[in-house]
């Protein structure tokens, strides 16, 4: 057991490595494991206030990820609250205070706010001790709420949590909200890049470069666990690979609208314009500072690759624009990538881009029904694309339904 110096040392290199995380969504999840690992509790969940609700953003459950085939992850509905006194989570984001209750099923008729027992039914769950802690930065704004559930004493028995764990979980909360302030001003800030693509481009969203991003990471770490790669390089990785992901298509900034808005087919060659976005986006990063312009670069240059050599834009170097010597057809263009020459990233979103593409509503399409896309995409295995990684995005598909409806288009 830690005394309370090592658990206040351990906060704090753990507030170090948190604030080397850029993405939101895998510093969430950084976030509510270190906090349950750290009180030794079952379960947990984690909050963000959007557009003045609460929104349920991830959840984790040690009990009940154990009765999951192979221990997969979790699959879970997402849903908003409000931000008042009726719910634990609500009162404690509304007042800014911490709740540390023993037992949920005895809490006091007279208090404003109560427990929904309705989760435990469902799951054949029994929630009893919580804490619900708010994320609140130095400057006193309330990013969200933390809550964690069922403390554990040695022999695996459900206990309150001690209480002077709470000014430690306080502590890590205000690190972990400064670190999620960071993370979602940079993903604003990548947002607004694809804004810029989406002046142009109508398809390209936020919904869908974020259903793009969590399925490509999603994907990314299913391939990465058959690996038994480590835990810090698959978080490393998910953390560059979701930024990378959600700008695949910024190269579109550098296409003539009348190409890119055009309601008609496209000829040979407005359509040979059209692919040269990929060349375009791997430009924006061709002067590399960070891990995150390699990644970004080798994503908007391979993503529309194929694994039978057939897709574009080819053996080019990005920063010349030129054919690679030595793999060129007969007339001097470069010929595509074939197999694992096209990088991994590249892989795993041209799978990502595709079904998404496919299973959502455009003003030219209706969305495919699921089983089609499913369909579709085996007939491209060993064609478009990798056959291992799309037998993998089937055995998530679960938890790729369940990221389709985190990110829903406006109506």
């Amino acid at each position: 057991m830690l005394d309370e110096k090592q658990k206040l040392q351990e906060i704090i290199r753990l507030g170090n490595e948190m604030a080397d995380i850029k993405d939101l969504d895998i510093l969430m999840e950084r976030i509510l494991r270190e906090a349950r690992l750290f009180v030794n509790a079952d379960a947990g969940s984690i909050y963000i206030i959007n557009d003045g609700r609460l929104e349920f953003t991830y959840t984790q459950n040690e009990t009940l990820r154990e009765r999951t085939p192979d221990g997969r992850k979790l699959v879970y509905n997402t849903f908003s609250l409000p931000i008042d006194n009726n719910t634990i989570a609500g009162y404690v984001a509304n007042n800014g205070i911490i709740l540390n209750i023993a037992d949920v099923y005895r809490i006091p008729s007279d208090a404003p706010y109560s427990f929904g027992k309705e989760f435990d039914k469902i799951a054949s769950y029994t929630t009893r001790s919580m804490l619900t802690v708010p994320l609140k930065t130095h400057h006193g704004r309330t990013m969200g709420v933390l809550q964690i559930i069922n403390a554990q004493d040695g022999t695996g028995g459900i206990v309150p949590f001690f209480d002077q764990d709470v000014e430690l979980i306080k502590y890590f909360a205000s690190n972990a909200a400064i670190s999620m302030e960071r993370a979602q001003m940079t993903r604003v800030l990548l947002l607004r890049m694809i804004g810029l693509a989406e002046l142009r481009d109508p398809k390209e969203t936020g919904p869908h470069v974020n259903r793009v991003a969590a399925y490509s990471t999603e994907l990314y770490e299913a391939w990465a666990r058959r690996r038994t790669l480590s835990e810090k390089e698959i978080e490393n990785n998910k953390d560059i690979l979701r930024m990378a992901a959600m700008l695949h298509d910024v190269g579109k900034v550098g296409i003539s609208d009348l190409i890119l808005q055009k309601p008609g087919k496209l000829t040979y060659e407005e359509f040979e314009m059209i692919k040269q976005h990929s060349l375009v986006g791997a430009q924006l990063f061709s002067n590399p500072r960070s891990d995150f312009d390699v990644a970004a670069a080798e994503v908007a240059l391979n993503h529309h690759e194929r694994w039978d050599g057939s897709g574009y834009p080819g053996h080019i170097d990005a920063r010349t624009g030129r054919p690679v010597p030595g793999h060129t057809d007969q007339y001097g263009k470069p010929v595509g990538k074939r197999g694992n020459e096209i990088p991994l990233l590249g892989r795993i979103v041209a799978i990502a881009d595709v079904y998404d593409a496919l299973s959502s509503k455009r003003s030219y399409k209706d969305a495919w029904k699921e089983e089609d896309v499913v369909e579709e995409l085996k007939n491209q295995a060993g064609k478009q694309f990798d056959p291992e990684l799309l037998e993998i995005f089937q055995s998530i598909h679960d938890v790729i339904i369940s990221l389709k409806q985190r990110y829903p288009d406006p109506e």
